[in-house]
C-alpha cells in the first residue's frame, strides 16, 4: 500500500515525502511541474530511494489520475497540488478558482471511484484572516482575504460536505508559514521568480540575488513596529502530515481542522536578525510602507495538534534560519 502525494515536487510535498518514506510508507509522488522541478523529485529520491514512484500529470486531468489509482495500489492521499500566490491570484482569480478547486473535486472523485477514503488536504492560516484572538484555536472565524485564501476556504467546505456524504476521512491541515530546509542542505525552497514569501527572499539577499530586504510596515503595534507571523520548519510541518495520516488510520473519521504551528509569534526584523546570525554577517533591509492586504499578527493555538494528532513541533527559530540558510548556500541559485 502506499501514500499519493500530490504536489509531491514542491517545496512543502517533497519534504512530506522524504519524512513518509523515513516512517516506513512507501510514497507515489505526482506533479505536473508548474511551480516546482523534476530535480526536486532527484533530490528526494537521493535522500530515500531510487525506486520511489513519480507520476508527472495534470491533477485536472481525471484520466491521468484515474490511472494513477489503477496503476499504484493507493489507500492514502495527501493534497498539495495548488497555485499559492497570494498576490497573483488576485490579478488572476478564474485561474486560482480553475485549478485549486477543480483539483481538489477531482481529485476525491479519484479517491472515491478507487475506494481510497482517507486523505489529508493541505489548507493554510490564511482562512482565519487578522483574528480578533491570538493565539489562533480551530473554533476562530473563518473566511478569506484573497481568491488564493478563498480557494483553501472553498477547498475545505468541499471536502467537509463530501465527507457527510461518500467514505472519506478528512485532515484539513491549516498550517502557518513553513520555513527551513532539509538538513542535508539538498532539498528546500525555490520559487519562481522573486520570492513572495520573506524567509526565501531574505537567504536570496544573503547569497548576492537580491539587493536587499524590503520590510513591509513598521508602524504595526508589535514589539518593534513589523508584522508578527508563526514561522513553523518544513520538517515538523512534514512530520505533521506523516502524524495526520496515523490519526486517520485511527480513531479520527469525518472531517477535522488541525492548526499546525509552533504558538510562537516571530516580528519580521526577529527573521532577518535570525537569518543574518545564521549567515554570519548582517543582512540588509529597509522597512518601507506596509503591503495592502498583510495582516498585522498571526500565531497558532498549538493545543489541537497535540491532542488529535500526537504532534508537536520540535524545532526553533534558529534551526529553521540554519536549515534554510545551509540550503540556500550550497544551492545559491535553486536546482537549476
Amino acid at each position: 500500500m502506499a501514500v499519493l502525494v500530490a504536489g509531491g515536487a514542491g517545496y512543502i510535498g517533497s519534504h512530506t515525502a522524504v519524512a513518509l518514506h523515513e516512517a516506513g510508507r512507501e510514497v507515489v509522488i505526482v506533479d505536473n511541474f508548474s511551480n516546482s522541478s523534476p530535480k526536486a523529485v532527484d533530490a528526494v529520491r537521493a535522500l530515500t530511494t531510487d525506486s520511489m514512484a513519480m507520476v508527472e500529470v495534470d491533477m485536472l486531468d481525471s484520466g491521468g489520475l484515474a490511472r494513477v489509482f489503477r496503476d499504484h495500489d493507493i489507500d492514502e492521499v495527501i493534497h498539495f497540488a495548488a497555485y499559492k500566490a497570494v498576490g497573483e491570484s488576485v490579478d488572476k482569480p478564474l485561474d486560482y478558482y480553475r485549478n485549486n478547486l477543480g483539483s481538489t473535486i477531482g481529485l476525491v472523485e479519484a479517491m472515491v471511484e478507487a475506494g481510497v477514503s482517507k486523505l489529508v488536504f493541505s489548507s493554510s492560516c490564511t482562512i482565519y484572516g487578522q483574528p480578533s484572538v491570538i493565539p489562533v484555536t480551530e473554533a476562530a472565524p473563518t473566511g478569506a482575504e484573497s481568491p488564493y485564501g478563498w480557494t483553501k476556504y472553498m477547498s475545505e467546505q468541499i471536502l467537509s460536505d463530501a465527507a457527510a456524504a461518500v467514505d472519506l476521512d478528512v485532515v484539513l491541515l491549516r498550517y502557518f508559514n513553513p520555513v527551513g530546509a532539509h538538513e542535508s542542505g539538498t532539498l528546500g525552497e525555490d520559487p519562481n521568480g522573486i520570492p513572495n514569501n520573506l524567509v526565501p527572499f531574505v537567504m536570496q539577499v544573503a547569497v548576492g540575488r537580491l539587493e536587499k530586504v524590503m520590510v513591509f510596515g513598521g508602524d504595526y503595534d508589535t514589539a518593534d513596529g513589523t508584522a508578527v507571523r508563526d514561522y513553523i520548519h518544513v520538517v515538523d510541518l512534514a512530520e505533521g502530515h506523516v502524524a495526520a495520516l496515523d490519526a486517520l488510520a485511527g480513531e479520527i473519521s469525518g472531517c477535522t481542522a488541525v492548526n499546525l504551528g509552533t504558538g510562537v509569534g516571530h516580528t519580521v526584523l526577529d527573521v532577518v536578525h535570525a537569518a543574518s546570525a545564521a549567515v554570519g554577517s548582517p543582512i540588509p533591509y529597509e522597512v518601507v510602507d506596509r503591503r495592502a492586504g498583510d495582516i498585522e499578527k498571526i500565531y497558532a493555538h498549538p493545543a489541537c495538534a497535540k491532542e488529535v494528532l500526537g504532534w508537536s513541533s520540535k524545532r526553533d527559530l534558529a534551526d529553521m534560519m540554519r536549515d534554510h540558510w545551509n540550503w540556500q548556500r550550497q544551492n545559491p541559485n535553486g536546482f537549476t
